[in-house]
């Protein structure tokens, strides 16, 4: 049987069609954001709250050595937009 958690934890989020982005599998509810040439532009993370789940948009920060938290959406779509439009 599967649950909410096991599919938050292994099934990437599906992206509305035509994005020209992929996710790779990076973790557990952790994917790799790659553009069309197949450069990683930061990390979608799955969160599941009591109000339901949430996408959190994460860029590595190279100066800091460090992850950056650049938001938490209600969608995937828009924790990738918001990865592909803030650089």
């Amino acid at each position: 049987m599967t649950t909410l958690t096991d599919d938050l934890t292994t099934q990437a989020p599906a992206l509305q069609a035509g994005t020209p982005v992929r996710l790779a599998a990076a973790a557990p509810g952790l994917w790799r954001v790659l553009d069309a040439r197949g450069l990683i532009i930061g990390h979608l993370e799955s969160l599941r709250l009591r109000q339901g789940v949430r996408y959190r948009a994460r860029r590595f920060h190279s100066a800091s050595r460090t992850f950056r938290d650049l938001g938490d959406f209600w969608s995937p779509d828009d924790a990738v937009d918001c990865l592909r439009f803030a650089r």
